[in-house]
């Protein structure tokens, strides 16, 4: 039995992380997904949300926006379109994208792409998560 998780987290843009951690907890599609070493193989989609790794005592987290995880044992795999830790994320934007949103949502008769407008939203409500 394995002590360790290989955690591994790649977006188009970057290597975003590259850590042993005790313990991943996913955003799936259908609800938080936990993961401890010697974990059964699977593979899930993921959808906006907050992911959290476990090292010892301390636990971190990052925001992700959408992809997929590949769980084999003691190696958990994320290809996500967007991976930021909370150092990465300017507040104050986050701040700013939620109310743009929430405003484009609200606006009435305007022509918006409301699943556009919906995942803005989204994004930037996780985002102010994971920095508190």
């Amino acid at each position: 039995m394995a002590n360790k998780i290989h955690l591994e987290i790649i977006t188009p843009e970057k290597l975003a992380l590259r850590e042993e951690v005790d313990e991943v907890v996913l955003p799936g599609l259908t609800g938080e997904l936990g993961v401890l070493p010697d974990h059964e193989p699977l593979i899930t989609q993921l959808k906006t949300g907050i992911l959290t790794y476990r090292q010892g005592g301390s636990q971190k987290k990052l925001h992700v926006s959408g992809g997929f995880a590949e769980v084999l044992g003691d190696k958990v795999s994320v290809l996500s379109d967007v991976a930021e830790k909370s150092d990465e994320i300017n507040v104050e934007r986050a701040k700013a994208s939620l109310d743009r949103a929430e405003k484009r949502l609200l606006g009435s008769g305007e022509n918006i792409d409301v699943e556009r407008a919906e995942l803005k939203k989204e994004r930037a409500k996780t985002r102010l998560q994971v920095n508190n």
